[in-house]
């Protein structure tokens, strides 16, 4: 047990640096030299000369490449698919209730018709021409005797 007013050992420690070496150089490789580049002379519109090396064209850069498009999510493709399919549907519904109303008047007529036959039908059997009309079975009432369990007409 220390007491507060003992002295007590303490540990010191200094920070050490660190030395970088710098990395080798690179072996130099002798490379062979190019052509001799080509002397162009442009003959200025006041007479001057002017020589000067071609300048290469620098080159193109090159294409960024296309990131790939993310993928549609499936909430987008089922709303897609539900407005087709509600097109449809509309569609369809005006169809058929264009269909309805022409079914309806064409019953109307059809209704229409057999009346008009059916009235002219009964309008000539009843005003038609009045002549012979035999067409039916003629009875005459005579007065007849029974004898004897005999009819005697």
């Amino acid at each position: 047990m220390t007491r507060p007013n003992q002295p007590t050992a303490i540990e010191v420690h200094h920070p050490q640096p660190l030395t970088m070496h710098p990395p080798a150089a690179a072996p130099l490789v002798p490379v062979q030299p190019g052509p001799p580049p080509a002397v162009q002379s442009i003959v200025l519109p006041d007479g001057r000369v002017v020589t000067g090396y071609t300048l290469t064209p620098a080159p193109a850069p090159l294409p960024v490449p296309v990131a790939p498009r993310p993928a549609v999510s499936r909430t987008a493709v089922n709303i897609a698919l539900g407005g087709v399919g509600f097109a449809a549907v509309c569609g369809g519904l005006v169809l058929l209730t264009s269909f309805i109303a022409a079914l309806t008047a064409f019953i109307t007529q059809l209704i229409t018709l057999a009346a008009v036959i059916f009235g002219g039908w009964i309008a000539v059997q009843l005003f038609g021409a009045t002549g012979h009309r035999d067409s039916g079975t003629t009875v005459n009432i005579r007065k007849a005797v029974i004898k004897r369990s005999h009819f005697h007409g």
